[in-house]
């Protein structure tokens, strides 16, 4: 008899569970009766594309259904939208819905997903302030940034999602002002002195506005609709606001539940990603994506690792156990990359200023140099930060920005934490060179051996 799996949420964690599934082909499908609800309309969609599509590099449409419903329920999945849960029974094994419909399982995946951090600011309700965490925010922002009153925007918040709507902004002709509370943008991922050549760049471009250091004191509001943002006694013109101070875990079905949440808010899990009642961890009750906390490679401490990299990952441990197979999560080391304006960033590891929080003495090597021959057209440069344990002489940290070739050495970066590679061993690794895609001397190498000479004989 088939087991029956319940899965909330059709997000990417939902959604890469199911694929997950599939890839293990038609004979383990059929273990399964199978049903996925989700609140949200139509089938799979691409989150961390949205504020590209804004940009214009594809269309909203392209983003918002990557797999229609019907993929899904050609593969037998009882695939429910615009249904939410709105309760879990443990003991009975059951889900209630909005419906008035209650569920039978015999194993429950629970992918809820992120919800936007809301400031507790005057104004922030106001017609015109939008958040951006899920497809009908990119669509509303869409549509707000295409009227003929929309000429001044301000984003409040410096991370990715920030940066990235900020410059779809400036693309579209508005005057833009991003403030952020941090002396330099991106500072999650970046150590201040990288965040700063990020800056650098896009004031240099006069891309957008930056208000550095400063908390927004209240959004203001002409009737209902937003005109400006008062930040430092000081009013910034504002037709269009969005508020992206970061993504909270969607754990709040599974705290009703009565299922424990670690200090981030994040559902707490094992590495096998059960979740825990009552100081037990519960077989066959599963938590994954942006809704849990994680492990961190480095520090040993919980986090939260909300990116599609790290779900793909968990898909896979989910759906093993589900089989009966044994396939442990490893502690997260979150690489990722994102594309600001006409440059990338790339993270891996922890930053400085986590280091410095859990008691990690580093010691860093930095250099930025171009990637390609001197006598290379259109060669570009790379800035390059690599942090090492000061004492085990390991690397535990990488930060890279670029035009090009991020992503592909953030990923090689990756396996060298992954590993325990030193300083030393890095500085002496063989590199491939042609002088239309290298340097025989690579500008990585170059902040290794800037590390390597710090360390004492």
């Amino acid at each position: 008899m088939a087991k029956k799996v319940v899965i909330i949420g059709g997000g990417d964690a939902g959604t890469y569970t199911l694929e997950a599934i599939f890839k293990k082909g038609a004979e383990a499908l059929k273990q399964f009766d199978i049903t996925l609800v989700k609140r949200e309309k139509g089938g799979s969609s691409s989150i961390c594309a949205v504020p590209l599509a804004l940009q214009g590099f594809f269309s909203m449409k392209d983003v918002t259904e990557v797999d229609p419903p019907e993929t899904f329920i050609g593969h037998g999945i009882d695939y429910r939208t615009e249904t939410e849960a709105t309760g879990i029974n443990l003991e009975n094994s059951t889900v209630s819905l909005d419906t008035g419909d209650e569920l039978n399982y015999d194993s429950l995946v629970i992918a809820t997903g992120r919800k936007p951090r809301i400031l507790d600011i005057e104004g922030a309700t106001l017609k015109g302030v939008y958040t951006m965490s899920t497809i009908e925010d990119g669509e509303k922002v869409e549509s707000a940034m295409k009227t003929p009153e929309a000429k001044n925007a301000v984003v409040i918040g410096g991370g990715t999602i920030g940066m990235q709507v900020a410059i779809a902004f400036s693309k579209k002709g508005l005057k833009t002002t991003v403030v952020i509370g941090h002396q330099t943008p991106l500072s999650s991922l970046l150590d201040p002195d990288m965040g700063s050549l990020v800056h650098e760049k896009l004031a240099k471009e006069g891309v957008v506005e930056f208000v550095l250091g400063q908390n927004v004191e209240s959004i203001l509001g002409d009737g209902a609709e937003v005109k400006a943002v008062v930040v430092g006694g000081k009013e910034i013109p504002a037709d269009i606001v969005v508020i992206s101070s970061g993504m909270l875990p969607n754990s709040d079905l599974a705290e009703k539940a009565g299922l424990e949440l670690g200090e981030t808010g994040g559902i707490v899990t094992d590495q096998f990603l059960h979740v825990k009642k009552a100081g037990k961890y519960v077989s066959q009750v599963y938590a994954l994506g942006d809704c849990v906390e994680v492990l961190d490679a480095i520090t040993l401490r919980p986090r939260l690792s909300q990116l599609a990299s790290t779900v793909l990952v968990q898909a896979k441990v989910v759906t093993n156990d589900l089989l009966g197979g044994s396939y442990p999560l490893e502690p997260a080391l979150s690489p990722s990359v994102a594309t600001i304006s006409d440059f990338q960033v790339g993270t891996v590891g922890i930053t400085s200023a986590t280091a410095e929080r859990y008691g990690i003495t580093v010691i860093s090597g930095k250099k930025e140099k171009p990637t390609k021959a001197r006598f290379y057209a259109g060669r570009k440069s790379m800035a390059v930060k690599l942090l090492f344990d000061a004492y085990s002489e390991r690397l535990i940290g990488a930060q890279l920005i670029s035009e090009e070739m991020v992503a592909d050495r953030i990923d090689g970066l990756y396996n060298a934490i992954r590993k325990g590679m030193t300083a030393k061993e890095l500085s002496r690794m063989e590199k491939s060179f042609d002088p239309c895609i290298s340097l025989h001397r690579d500008v990585m190498v170059d902040a290794m051996d800037n590390a390597v000479v710090q360390f004492k004989a």
